[in-house]
């Protein structure tokens, strides 16, 4: 398997874990029973830190579907390189590293590291691409 399918895996693990802390915070503030329930009651606003953990889970979900696709088109054309290579590793460390700096509210630094991982995304593309 290649790398950037290994990472792509990985990526996947690690929207499932977005979706498991989120889920999990929300839960804590709620209580289970709001959790099991059909969740028709107006609850109050997230605290600052879980509502945190869904915005980070959502910016995710939104990168997540071209990382994937990025991937399956240099698998796909067989046109993997060193910079599909670099850019999936660069792709994934960086998203890992983003999820903790938007849950404790780290400024600058984060958006910085979103950018990186978007620099990732485009060396994953730029094998087929140019």
């Amino acid at each position: 398997m290649s790398l950037e399918l290994i990472c792509l895996g990985w990526a996947s693990v690690l929207g499932i874990v977005h979706i498991l802390v989120a889920g999990n915070a929300r839960t804590k503030e709620f209580g289970t029973k709001w959790n099991m329930s059909a969740r028709d009651d107006t609850k109050p606003p997230l605290s600052p830190f879980t509502d945190r953990l869904f915005r980070a889970q959502s910016n995710f979900f939104e990168t997540f579907p071209l990382f994937a696709s990025a991937v399956l088109i240099v698998t796909v054309s067989q046109s993997t390189s060193v910079y599909s290579h670099w850019g999936a590793l660069i792709y994934l460390i960086a998203r890992v590293i983003y999820f903790p700096l938007y849950a404790f509210g780290v400024p600058v630094i984060r958006t910085l590291v979103w950018l990186i991982s978007m620099v990732g995304l485009l060396l994953v593309l730029m094998p087929p691409l140019f």
